[in-house]
């Protein structure tokens, strides 16, 4: 408790969110693949989001020299604001020290871009977590996941699809830039980061 109570009065703490749906059902769909992304985070970083709390599961650890929160919502996509809100009013993180992590429609499979802030974009997770921090203005990391084959494909079905395999390999393939990425905004480089990585 003590170890929490230092956490929170820090003044230098970065929450690192990644969104997806809980159940074992939705492993491997592109709606997870932001919990994908936090995965490969927490194996790098060696930080285990195992503790339940904040309609979550979290960890905690230091990157660089900076201390970081990394955050799995379990609350379903559509209400990941509840989770996010709540892990950042005990840590005091502002929305700029928040990085979500998340899966993009409208980009092809494997492609990354990352954007300082801005609308949700028609995700409805990032609406929810802009409502709940009351700021537009976080750090998001969408990795493509492909558009949908056709206009009139149901959006839902799309998500909670799985990819085929040649676009489950290009995205697999971004997680070590999206960590190399995370890195590098933690760091105040997004200029750095976007060169590098928007593509």
């Amino acid at each position: 408790m003590l170890f929490q109570k230092k956490a929170a009065d820090s003044g230098d703490t970065w929450l690192i969110v990644g969104l997806g749906n809980p159940e074992k059902k939705y492993d491997g769909t592109r709606h997870n693949v932001g919990f994908e992304t936090l995965d490969h985070l927490a194996e790098c970083w060696n930080i285990q989001p195992v503790k339940a709390k904040f309609q979550g599961l979290w960890g905690q650890g230091t990157v660089d020299g900076r201390k970081v929160v990394l955050l799995k919502p379990l609350t379903y996509m559509n209400l990941s604001g509840q989770s996010v809100g709540a892990a950042a009013q005990f840590f005091k993180i502002p929305p700029q020290r928040v990085i979500v992590l998340c899966d993009d429609v409208d980009q092809a499979a494997g492609h990354m871009r990352i954007r300082p802030q801005g609308s949700a974009g028609g995700h409805n997770g990032l609406k929810d977590i802009i409502a709940h921090l009351g700021s537009q203005e976080f750090i998001r990391v969408r990795m493509g996941v492909g558009r949908k084959p056709r206009p009139d494909y149901d959006l839902a079905d799309w998500v909670l699809g799985k990819p085929a395999a040649e676009d489950r390999k290009a995205i697999d393939a971004r997680y070590p830039d999206a960590e190399a990425a995370c890195r590098l905004l933690m760091a105040g480089k997004l200029a750095e980061a976007q060169n590098k990585y928007n593509h």
